[in-house]
């Protein structure tokens, strides 16, 4: 059966048409600042689209209603003035003011709505903006109803979530800071499994685990509504590209009222929450610890000034609600470290029965580095047994360019089921995949939580040939490559013989 990719790399249509089309606008633009034009244009197609069908709704009732901003507000629909409605903006798209047309479309909207002051990026007018192509994006919007049926919500947030993917390939080491691959986040969602409740991400990027978390809850035709979106991102660009897109997905969410350093400002500090989902810097080193040694949140020990990433851990134990359960991206040395106080935290973590699985990732997962990751399961679950499900997945995804791996929907299912039969009790060891191990087994190990160390490694499988006769066959075939390799030398040397350069 066919592997079906998971969303990393998938190009549906529409969205590598825009993608296309506006990779030819970019021009000298860096990647870093022409997402913005490209996610701006997204997004203010998509509120646009959302006001025309209320629009029309109050026309057909005939009420005379349809300049009424209540009508619009009561169902958290943006109230966008007639100058910067769609209509306005595809009527000047082949006018050399179509970049100045959207700047004032963006300021308009950002007045009239206070959720979106100083969000929307407001840089079309830019000289270095090819104008003519630019006029040609806003056609391609102006005709995405035409060009795919269904939802021009979802098409939009699909073309949004995939413009995003192509900026972190364009950016690559830079791309961390805003995107997690789709893959990778569906992984650690499929296991959480955040029906319903409160779902928090401290360092929130483009918002990829919130959507993620949504379209989770839309599978299990569940309700949207059943979840609260909290969050946090310091960098100001990418928490404005959060906003945005949570937006586009139809996502009510609490990310602040503006960009903040989580540890030094944590915007949610005293909630707890049901599913805490996150993608933290790798071994961040500059993150201030040396002034937050005191800080009431390290529970289960001081974490190193030199590296974040038991910070990041302990923060998000921090807010976990009794019963509540986490899951986090971190680099594989977390597995491992016995430096600066960090295999103390890890032990003391194992201890207190919090660590419900690790899962062991390939490598090439991401745009912005080629090394391995790990994802840490916790679990604040009432009478938990504590047990740790360790799961070696490095040998399992599929490349999808020289640089990329992605894990397929069945390797997310795998490891998923895994769990899940782990939770019910019914799970079997699988040597080289998956083990069920005691606190006693891994103190023995001295907390050092490498996946490989209790799945061991995969049987191979007997392909029948009796051991003395492979034996034979095998030392048969290498005395050949000897031959062989004596006979290249053989020439090689007389090659150089003629030529003067004997040896």
């Amino acid at each position: 059966m066919a592997r079906k990719k998971a969303d990393n790399t998938a190009e549906i249509g529409f969205e590598q048409q825009i993608w296309s089309a506006a990779d030819k606008l970019r021009g000298n633009i860096d990647a870093s600042e022409y997402k913005n034009v490209v996610l701006g244009l997204i997004f203010l197609k998509y509120i646009s689209d959302k006001f025309d069908s209320r629009y029309q709704e109050l026309v057909d009732e005939g009420e005379g209603f349809e300049e009424d901003r209540d009508e619009y507000t009561y169902k958290n629909i943006f109230w966008v003035p007639q100058e910067a409605r769609w209509a306005a903006i595809a009527s000047a798209a082949h006018t050399p003011e179509i970049g100045k047309v959207i700047d004032n479309a963006m300021r308009l909207i950002e007045r009239e709505n206070d959720k979106l002051k100083g969000i929307l990026p407001k840089n079309f007018a830019r000289q270095e903006l090819d104008k003519r192509r630019l006029g040609e994006v806003v056609d391609l919007f102006t005709n995405v109803q035409m060009a795919e049926k269904g939802d021009t919500r979802d098409i939009l947030g699909r073309t949004y979530e995939y413009c995003l993917s192509k900026f972190a390939e364009a950016e690559g080491k830079n791309a961390g800071e805003f995107y997690t691959p789709a893959c990778v986040v569906r992984t650690l969602v499929e296991i959480i499994q955040p029906y319903h409740g409160r779902v928090y991400d401290p360092c929130c990027g483009s918002g990829g685990m919130f959507v993620q978390s949504a379209q989770f809850v839309h599978r299990h035709q569940g309700r949207i509504s059943d979840l609260s979106i909290f969050g946090q991102e310091s960098n100001p660009t990418t928490w404005k590209m959060a906003m945005m897109n949570l937006a586009i997905r139809g996502i009510d969410a609490d990310l602040g009222t503006f960009n903040a350093d989580t540890f030094f400002k944590d915007v949610h500090k005293d909630k707890r929450f049901d599913f805490v989902l996150a993608n933290p810097p790798f071994n961040d080193s500059d993150w201030g610890g040396d002034q937050l040694t005191e800080d009431p949140r390290w529970e289960y020990g001081t974490p190193p000034a030199g590296n974040a990433n038991f910070a990041w851990m302990q923060h998000m134990i921090h807010h976990l609600a009794e019963g509540g359960r986490m899951g986090m991206v971190l680099a594989n040395g977390s597995l491992s470290s016995q430096t600066n106080n960090e295999g103390a935290i890890r032990q003391a973590i194992v201890e207190a029965g919090l660590v419900e699985g690790i899962v062991a990732m390939p490598d090439r997962l991401f745009y912005s580095t080629g090394i391995p990751v790990s994802l840490w399961i916790i679990s604040k679950e009432p009478g938990r047994q504590h047990r740790t499900l360790f799961v070696d997945a490095r040998e399992m995804g599929t490349m999808v360019s020289r640089r990329l791996r992605e894990f397929t929907d069945e390797d997310i299912a795998k490891v998923a089921e895994a769990f899940d039969a782990f939770r019910k009790g019914e799970l079997e060891d699988e040597k080289g995949f998956c083990a069920a191990v005691d606190v006693e087994d891994i103190a023995k190990q001295d907390y050092i939580l490498t996946p490989g160390r209790y799945v061991g490694i995969r049987d191979e499988e007997d392909d029948g040939e009796p051991f003395e006769e492979k034996m034979e066959r095998l030392t048969g075939e290498l005395a050949k490559c000897f031959e062989e390799s004596d006979r290249l030398q053989q020439q090689i040397r007389k090659n150089l013989e003629a030529i003067g350069y004997g040896f």
